[in-house]
């Protein structure tokens, strides 16, 4: 359990300032349609032509500034100007072990962990079952099954094989999913090299069969679902970092769909008897108006789905998040800090402007058995208020906040929501270097650590319950001094961030 524990600090510059939360009224029915932070509506209409013309020809249409100049493009449509691209990387060196020069380097990274990444899995996308005719059925999957659009989705589940397995390999059997198209078999079979669980769709879809019926017209359905449906597989919903790998590989996909409508069901893929824990549940209503489906809910019927697409799954090889490899030196303000906006306004969460001479700081109090501050009484000198809150108030706490200080866990996650100008400290890492400067990195926002190892005093060697001695699984004391340092070396990059300063500014207009 962690406790978000904004704090002050009696410095000249350094003071908490209390989160205001601000009603946001949303302008008729169009909003609702597109429902996007505004920044992001010029590239949506771009993206989506048919829907910039009716808001042309609609006067009451909100958004006929961002008519204005349709040429701004996430980066991954055809013809896109790279000038006009939502982001690129920026990158301090080349690494001579991945890339020879500057440009290459960017470029690199805009593929690994930018919008580039999704430019690349929509050139991945191939027809694995062609519809023939109108009404037909069709598959279209990325490389290794990662992700895939079906039509007319037939699915028999009248005799499930349900176990203690969440995600059961040989769960569907050959004609319990498929649809009236022509099955191209070779293809399929090809890509099913990543079979894993939370790699790969293919256990799921290997046995898609090319039905001698069409579904939806010879009446084969019990239950036919007209909503847009995204299926899912889950890495842990108890778990912060775990858990956001999985909303930021639905939003991903949502690009890859060209999709951001919340009037979707999302199906939990799941083989087991069991239902799933979700501390951050709130989450799902910044993809969905409707509570999260489980497989399990069609158990007895057959389902058919006009229109779905199987989420990018959390641990895939060579995916984002988790163990991502990236480019060393290299940082974006791209697809993760899209990804914060976007969840922000789904979920109406605001941000009170920063003020002249105040820095707002947030520390991440842990009350698990290992990883806590011994002596965060003195290095946090401000009366502490312990607060168990929702995670709605979690979110308005750290999106208001200039600097975030933790000690390494999933609750340094929050990072993905921090203003563009603050600062995340990982006040230790306890060895594992790269988790959350990787992070921060491909969010966007400056990361800063623990320097001076003859300054932070641990408890004892740490005791894991296999590994034996291991810094994650003891407490620390800091030194006091060092600690201010380092957090007035923050708050001046803070206070010098350019957008920072234009916040402050606009705010004493």
């Amino acid at each position: 359990m962690h406790l978000l524990v904004p704090t002050c600090l009696y410095t000249p510059v350094l003071s908490f300032t209390h989160c205001k939360s601000e009603s946001v009224s949303l302008p008729l029915a169009f909003s609702h349609t597109i429902s996007l932070p505004p920044e992001h509506v010029p590239y949506f209409l771009n993206n989506n032509k048919r829907v910039a013309k009716r808001c042309r020809l609609d006067p009451l249409c909100p958004f006929k500034d961002a008519l204005q100049d349709l040429s701004f493009c996430w980066g991954y449509e055809k013809n896109c100007d790279p000038e006009k691209r939502f982001s690129y990387p920026m990158c301090t060196k080349a690494d001579s072990g991945w890339a020879r020069s500057l440009d290459a380097a960017q470029e690199l990274f805009w593929k690994q962990a930018d919008f580039g990444y999704v430019k690349e899995r929509l050139s991945e996308l191939k027809t694995l079952c062609k519809a023939t005719r109108p009404g037909d059925s069709s598959l279209k999957c990325c490389s290794h099954i990662r992700f895939c659009k079906a039509t007319n989705l037939y699915l028999d589940l009248r005799k499930p094989r349900r176990s203690h397995e969440r995600y059961k390999e040989d769960f569907i059997q050959t004609g319990e999913i498929g649809g009236h198209c022509k099955l191209i078999k070779e293809a399929l079979v090809g890509e099913g090299d990543h079979k894993s669980p939370l790699q790969s769709w293919y256990a799921e879809l290997q046995t898609y069969t090319n039905l001698d019926f069409h579904p939806i017209e010879d009446g084969y359905c019990d239950l036919i679902v007209e909503k847009p449906t995204v299926f899912m597989k889950l890495d842990a919903g108890v778990n912060m970092y775990h858990h956001f790998c999985d909303f930021i590989n639905l939003y991903i996909s949502q690009h890859i769909n060209n999709s951001f409508s919340s009037d979707i069901n999302i199906v939990m893929w799941d083989t087991s008897f069991y239902g799933y824990g979700d501390l951050f549940s709130e989450t799902w209503r910044a993809f969905s108006e409707y509570d999260i489906i489980h497989l399990k809910t069609f158990d007895s019927k057959r389902v058919c789905f006009k229109d779905a697409f199987f989420s990018l799954l959390p641990r895939m090889r060579y995916g984002l998040f988790y163990n991502t490899p990236l480019i060393s030196d290299c940082y974006s303000e791209g697809m993760f800090r899209a990804f914060s906006q976007h969840i922000l306004h789904r979920l109406n969460i605001t941000q009170d402007k920063p003020k002249e001479g105040r820095v707002r700081v947030t520390l991440l109090a842990r009350s698990t058995e290992y990883r806590r501050i011994l002596n965060q009484m003195e290095v946090s000198p401000a009366p502490l208020a312990l607060l168990f809150v929702s995670f709605f108030l979690q979110l308005r706490i750290t999106h208001n906040s200039d600097i975030f200080i933790g000690m390494h866990g999933a609750g340094l996650t929050h990072l993905l929501f921090l203003p563009d100008w603050s600062v995340i400290f990982e006040l230790y890492n306890c060895q594992d270097e790269s988790c959350y400067r990787d992070l921060a990195r491909l969010r966007g926002i400056r990361y800063v650590t623990w320097q001076k190892m003859d300054k932070v005093l641990p408890q004892d060697k740490g005791h894991h319950p296999t590994l034996g001695d291991h810094p994650k699984f003891t407490n620390y004391s800091f030194d006091v001094e060092e600690f201010m340092r380092l957090v007035l070396e923050a708050a001046d990059y803070v206070t010098h961030h350019p957008k920072w300063q234009r916040r402050a500014l606009r705010d004493e207009l």
